[in-house]
């Protein structure tokens, strides 16, 4: 990539084509009070159709579960519109209220999917047969055997529905309890002479500052302010644990793993024998971690070193010229990939501006009834920014090859849902490293080996917690003391005694963090180490086999939403998760580069 001395304006998403008239828009007002009413006319159908499936009322129940499809994918849609309205705009407090209807009809979608669940349970083997041989039924048939499958593990119909009416106002509330505690803290820093309060967001870009000083100021803030709300947090956590525990026993579960495992399509031996060949990666890690110690000057390794830069990336990437180059290296592995990119870009579906207002963070979303995408980001002009477009463009890319399946076909594993996204940023982060020298050569091998080390230590700490806090749950509440020493405990484990005991901790860590109280995920971490994993897997065979594999590539993605997880790896790559073979590749592969970062650096 070549250097320019302009630079451009990121560009604005449009999203006329949506529904016009923004927040306010009519179009959108009528389309969500129509999803409504057909949700409610579906839900009373169910209760009027025969409850007992035969040839004569096969047809009709046919026909009522493809309501209940149209219902998901536009339920999908609406969603969408909200998230995007106030994602461009955080203080557009209309659409505020339509996000908070969005999940209001989400919550009374689920309840007509938990219809489906019991209709589908109470069926007999032969009459199902006879459902399934139907038009339309047919190629959706691994999702409904799915949900069958699992409706049986779960209570009955009425209690189903109730604990689901009841998360509404309680499990749920806890989160969103959660996220107000944590958006009103602030902390007071110095700049430029003064002092002023920051939120932990912006406080949390401190963490990546090339100044140590900074970053332990940062990190020390962030323990403060999490100190006092710890209590809070404390409450929050144990409730939401309470809550899934309880349901889990009325359920006949004995494992907290048993529900993210059921959303990930995949088995508990996939699950072992990746994080066992994760187990096995300390020494060369430690490398890593030690080179870059003796780089940075310090000693003792601390929880805010983790994204300590190094080398040097001063290089700019204007929106336009990163889009260039994602859409040629892309391009050259599968033409159809680089097509798509240049789409996606020339037909506005990217918010990047950089300007007030906007929410923090980026995510991407494919609309199948509009058979566009959406990719929100704030676009600086970075390497970092151009890896993220990246990213989100893979996902985008995913939601295009399944633009002509059923949306119950496109319903995907978060452990599946990164494959794409880390593929491509694999593809242009080589190609990037192919161009460059010295302390930028460096800076992208370590930006390479920060994420390895995140996936394999970071997060696998984050699971070592959620496992330790469900097992000692099960007795009763846990004190705030005991979360933090479980923490401790975790993170020692995780990153192979590389953290400093005595002040390279973060004891805290399970109160600052999201992810441990979404309620909508739980264990809402290994999906993203096997994703990561996994696309290492897809890319090395890529890189194998060349422009030859795109095609099978476009395949594996297509079965994404219609097989298990082990299912897609068996036939797309010939490899069982359940054994050690696939991971320990991955992970060889993924520590490639410790040779040369160590080198360079010395």
């Amino acid at each position: 990539m070549t250097t320019t001395t302009t630079t451009d304006v990121a560009p604005r998403w449009e999203l006329d084509s949506l529904f016009r008239g923004g927040s306010t828009s009519s179009d959108y007002a009528q389309f969500v009070d129509q999803l409504v009413a057909d949700i409610d006319a579906a839900d009373q159908q169910s209760k009027t159709l025969p409850q007992d499936l035969t040839t004569d009322n096969a047809d009709e129940w046919a026909q009522w579960i493809l309501s209940v499809q149209d219902a998901a994918e536009r339920l999908d849609l609406a969603y969408l519109y909200a998230l995007s309205l106030i994602s461009q705009d955080v203080a557009d407090v209309k659409a505020t209220s339509h996000t908070q209807r969005a999940s209001e009809i989400h919550s009374r979608y689920k309840a007509l999917e938990s219809s489906l669940e019991s209709f589908a349970m109470r069926q007999s083997d032969e009459a199902w047969e006879t459902l399934m041989a139907i038009d339309g039924i047919t190629n959706i048939r691994f999702y409904l055997d799915e949900l069958r499958r699992n409706a049986r593990l779960k209570m009955d119909e009425p209690r189903e529905k109730l604990a689901l009416e009841l998360s509404v106002n309680g499990y749920h509330a806890w989160h969103l309890l959660y996220e107000k505690l944590a958006g009103d803290l602030r902390v007071s820093v110095e700049e430029d002479g003064e002092t002023k309060e920051i939120s932990l967001g912006q406080n949390s870009a401190r963490l990546s500052s090339s100044d140590r000083n900074v970053r332990r100021d940062a990190f020390e803030k962030m323990e403060g302010a999490w100190e006092t709300v710890a209590d809070l947090a404390a409450m929050t956590l144990n409730s939401q644990g309470g809550f899934r525990l309880s349901l889990y026993k009325n359920r006949g579960w004995d494992s907290a793993l048993q529900e993210p495992l059921m959303r990930s399509r995949m088995t508990q031996a996939t699950l072992d024998a990746m994080w066992n060949a994760i187990s096995k990666s300390g020494p060369e890690l430690k490398r890593y971690v030690r080179a870059k110690c003796d780089r940075l000057g310090i000693d003792k390794f601390c929880w805010y070193d983790q994204e300590a830069p190094i080398g040097a990336t001063e290089r700019k990437y204007p929106f336009e010229e990163a889009g260039d180059f994602i859409a040629e290296h892309l391009g050259s592995f599968s033409p159809e990939m680089g097509e798509f990119t240049r789409t996606a870009i020339e037909g506005k579906w990217i918010e990047a501006e950089d300007r007030p207002g906007k929410r923090a963070g980026g995510w991407c979303s494919w609309v199948p009834i509009r058979k566009q995408a959406r990719i929100f980001m704030t676009y600086s002009n970075t390497y970092d920014a151009l890896s993220t477009l990246a990213h989100e463009l893979g996902h985008a890319y995913h939601g295009f090859v399944l633009k002509d399946e059923p949306a119950f076909n496109s319903a995907y594993p978060m452990t599946l849902a990164e494959t794409a996204s880390i593929f491509n940023e694999m593809r242009v982060n080589d190609a990037a490293l192919r161009a460059a020298e010295g302390e930028e050569k460096l800076a992208l091998l370590d930006l390479k080996l920060q994420a390895t080390l995140t996936f394999f230590c970071n997060i696998r700490a984050r699971f070592l917690f959620d496992s330790s806090f469900y097992a000692e749950r099960k007795t009763g509440n846990i004190e705030r003391a005991q979360l933090s020493e479980l923490m401790k405990q975790a993170q020692q484990q995780a990153f192979f005694g590389m953290l400093d005991d005595d002040q390279g901790l973060h004891p805290l860590f399970w109160a600052s963090k999201l992810h441990f109280f979404i309620t909508e995920v739980p264990f809402y971490n290994y999906p993203y180490t096997f994703g990561y994993l996994f696309a290492k897997g897809v890319y090395a065979r890529a890189m194998e086999e060349g422009p030859s594999f795109a095609s099978n590539y476009r395949n594996l993605l297509a079965d994404t939403g219609k097989m298990t997880t082990e299912e897609v790896a068996q036939r797309h790559l010939g490899v069982d998760l359940t054994k050690p073979d696939f991971w320990e590749t991955a992970v060889k592969a993924c520590l490639s580069d410790v040779d040369e970062f160590v080198a360079l650096v010395k």
